[in-house]
């Protein structure tokens, strides 16, 4: 009735900071009436998705009157074979991010803690925060995960914590001598969750693939995404790999039909082109060489990376860089929300898009 007080959210809800995602291309576009806007906003791959997926997609029009597999059955027996874990270890999601999702909910009560790095992937603490459980915010000096403040950090309360290797947005690894020290020590009831969505871009001989410790350690979860390096991120699929158990407690959480069929087969199709991941690996590292020597020529300062992106230190507020990139077709990322107020983050494009990023920052730097 009139007098009656309005409908509230439970308070860890109404106290979250959403998520912001980067400027849509069309938006942009539109506000600003020009074309051929560069979007290095969102980490996509710029050659996008690998003609095998695409020939699926098109295949797959006909039957999209018809609800997905619920247990993406194909999908979990490519990612078996690819992976080399037995199939019932995996977990399918809309994108990795509801894998973590997945995650939070089968194991978080609330009263629980959960610990991620300061500049890590915001996401974490979305999910933490909704379920009524505390964050615990680990420091990260030089931009890197410490493992062993991490480790100081765990309480009787820590249920989950995150590690994002390689770390969005800095771009930073954790080394196997590092991990290997952490996961001996981290107790047995404490769930490690260790995100790899740019795994597939990391050339480090020292970077710890994590699949290979599972065998010692049950409370691990793998994190993986087909929005990265297969092109595959408006599709949304991500996979995670646990113990048998732990997937079986995460499907009884997970949506049913949680992912769409035409999303299964692209997903399925892409896991069979290695020369479209080759490529993009190639571009990739091409990008990455021009960058840092253009952005070394300007003076400009970025942490060295193990992704498809950059952190670029301005070393002052960018927001009036960043709009000035805008206007001249160039979209970046601030990322202020993740405490990192000088930066902003620039995802590797295809020739003519990091041409036209240099040139527009060097010419808006000389002002």
């Amino acid at each position: 009735m009139a007098d009656e007080p309005p409908m509230e959210p439970r308070a860890s809800v109404k106290n979250l900071i959403p998520y912001i995602p980067g400027k849509p291309i069309e938006e942009l576009e539109r506000e600003l009436g020009i074309r051929g806007a560069a979007k290095m906003a969102s980490n996509e791959n710029p050659l996008g998705p690998s003609p095998l997926a695409k020939k699926a997609l098109s295949e797959h029009v006909s039957k999209v009157n018809l609800y997905p597999d619920g247990g993406c059955f194909e999908l979990r027996r490519k990612l078996s074979e690819k992976l080399g874990v037995p199939e019932d270890t995996i977990v399918i999601g809309n994108g990795s991010n509801e894998v973590i999702e997945i995650v939070a909910r089968t194991f978080l009560e609330p009263g629980d803690e959960a610990i991620y790095g300061r500049h890590a992937f915001i996401v974490y603490p979305i999910v933490t925060q909704s379920l009524g459980c505390s964050h615990v915010v680990s420091r990260m000096p030089d931009l890197v995960h410490d493992l062993e403040d991490m480790l100081s950090l765990v309480t009787e309360k820590t249920k989950i914590i995150y590690i994002a290797n390689p770390n969005n947005p800095t771009g930073t690894i954790v080394r196997r001598d590092e991990f290997e020290w952490f996961l001996e020590r981290v107790p047995e009831n404490v769930l490690i969750l260790v995100d790899e969505a740019y795994f597939e871009y990391v050339d480090d001989p020292e970077y710890p693939d994590t699949l290979r410790y599972h065998s010692v350690r049950e409370s691990l979860v793998t994190v993986r995404t087909f929005s990265k390096i297969y092109g595959l991120a408006g599709l949304r699929v991500g996979y995670g790999v646990a113990s048998k158990e732990a997937v079986s407690y995460m499907d009884r959480v997970r949506e049913p039909f949680n992912v769409n069929s035409a999303a299964q087969a692209a997903a399925c199709a892409a896991l069979d082109d290695d020369r479209h991941v080759a490529r993009s690996r190639k571009l990739n590292c091409t990008a990455k060489e021009y960058l840092r020597e253009k952005l070394g020529e300007l003076g400009v300062r970025y942490t060295e990376s193990h992704t498809n992106f950059l952190l670029v230190d301005l070393e002052r507020d960018p927001m009036p860089v960043y709009e000035a990139l805008l206007r001249d077709g160039v979209i970046t990322r601030p990322v202020g929300g993740y405490g990192l107020k000088t930066h902003l983050r620039v995802s590797f494009g295809l020739d003519s898009e990091n041409e036209k990023f240099i040139e527009s920052l060097g010419r808006i730097l000389r002002r």
